[in-house]
């Protein structure tokens, strides 16, 4: 089965916490702090796999989440950093947030292997709050939780040649006959469910990649017949050949065909609507009415392409376009099809000194990744501990921006879920 779209959740490990310890051996006085330091949460990778050629693993396995940091201990010993976890797909895979829209990876070479969540950092030891004032810190730092993502994984297959046209055009016979693929013929509409790739071999050894694209109709942009699921494959394609049938055995009108599928292009995407087009006029063999071949040629001419007039079946004239197919291509240059400034790679580095304060009714709520890494390093129980918190909300200038909004003694003040009154 082939799957070239799905939705899948994953989650980077989340910080192990750090320790509250003291020394406690034999013939040492007044043993300080040596709690240790929390492991860092695991990463989250996506890698290419050459072996791989569809999404089909993530039909049913949709959530991954990467090893959690172990915590830290006494002796100053650090626990151990969470596994990242790497996840494999094809050649050619766009990974987007699902919540934004935006394009995270472009995973279109071979080996490629990107960063998308990093794990959450581990929380220090009570060592690390000692001062000369404060010489018996009785708190340390919970670890950071590990992001969460919902992300769609789309596959954009990669070819240097695309083949256009409508159902029964004889875009597969094509294929069958170029390349050493071998898709399904027969003389009905839809015979071609998935794409289909192929190799071709030149005469002085520069193969190309061709892709039969499947179910492109009118209305296909909008989900009509097989729809917009195989519009994107065409993406990744730098010529297309448009397959027009001029025998006449369909009652169609090539023109008209024409047309209509490139309509489809633009509300797809304009920058694909601009893709080098040649025109392949396709079972002169059979064809019934010379008329409609001279319409064809005067459509290359108003529109300024190129035109072959071949017979997938018997080969008539398709050396000729392959010839020509393979000297345009050395004249097309290989482009990143996704815009670099639009990838986001999400960290928690970017989010940890952000908060907000919500005022519902005279209870002030304070949120964000600062006030959640505060609190996670907080005994609500010690008193040094209380007083760390007093000298961080307004280092952080939380209590400057409480006094702003009217926080006043008795007020409740909400920070990451913990309920505490203003004084």
């Amino acid at each position: 089965m082939f799957t070239d779209y799905t939705k899948i959740i994953i989650k980077s490990g989340d910080g192990g916490n750090g320790a509250a310890t003291f020394r406690r051996e034999k013939y040492v006085a007044a043993g300080g702090p040596d709690g240790g330091d929390g492991g860092k949460g695991g990463d989250i990778y996506f890698q290419v796999d050459k072996d791989k050629n569809t999404l089909i693993d993530f039909r049913y396995n949709k959530k991954f989440k990467a090893k959690n940091g172990e915590n830290g201990s006494g002796s100053n010993c650090n626990g151990k950093y969470g596994e990242d976890l790497i996840i494999k797909v094809p050649i050619g895979t766009v990974v987007k947030d699902a919540e934004t829209g935006k394009i995270v990876a472009d995973l279109s070479h071979p080996d490629q292997k990107e960063l998308i969540l990093k794990g959450g950092r581990g929380g220090r030891g009570n060592s690390h709050f000692a001062t000369s004032t404060r010489q018996a810190p009785r708190f340390s730092e919970d670890g950071e939780r590990g992001e969460e993502k919902e992300v769609i994984l789309e596959l954009k297959l990669l070819a240097d040649v695309g083949l256009l046209g409508f159902p029964n055009v004889g875009k597969s016979t094509f294929l069958s006959v170029v390349t050493d693929a071998k898709p399904k013929i027969a003389n009905y509409h839809f015979t071609t469910l998935e794409p289909n790739l192929g190799v071709v071999k030149t005469k002085d050894g520069n193969g190309f990649v061709i892709a039969d694209i499947p179910g492109i109709i009118e209305g296909a942009s909008e989900g009509v017949g097989l729809g917009i699921q195989f519009l994107r494959h065409v993406e990744r394609t730098r010529l297309l050949l448009h397959f027009l049938d001029v025998s006449g055995q369909e009652g169609r009108n090539p023109v008209e065909d024409f047309y209509a599928i490139n309509k489809e292009l633009v509300k797809y995407s304009e920058k694909l609507s601009k893709r080098k087009q040649i025109i392949v006029a396709n079972k002169i063999d059979v064809i019934q009415d010379e008329s409609t071949l001279k319409e064809v040629e005067e459509l290359a001419k108003k529109e300024n392409l190129k035109l072959f007039k071949i017979s997938a079946a018997t080969r008539q004239g398709v050396q000729e376009l392959i010839d020509y197919v393979s000297e345009e291509l050395k004249q097309l240059p290989k482009e990143e099809l996704v815009e670099i400034e639009d990838r986001v790679i999400y960290t928690l580095e970017d989010k940890k000194d952000q908060w907000e304060i919500k005022k519902e009714g005279g209870v002030f709520i304070v949120t964000g990744k600062a006030v959640e890494r505060l609190m996670g390093r907080i005994n609500i129980e010690d008193n040094e501990s209380m007083y760390y918190l007093q000298k961080s909300l307004k280092n952080m200038g939380i209590e400057d921006k409480l006094k702003e909004m009217g926080v006043c003694e008795g007020d409740t003040v909400i920070l990451d879920g913990w309920e505490l009154e203003w004084y």
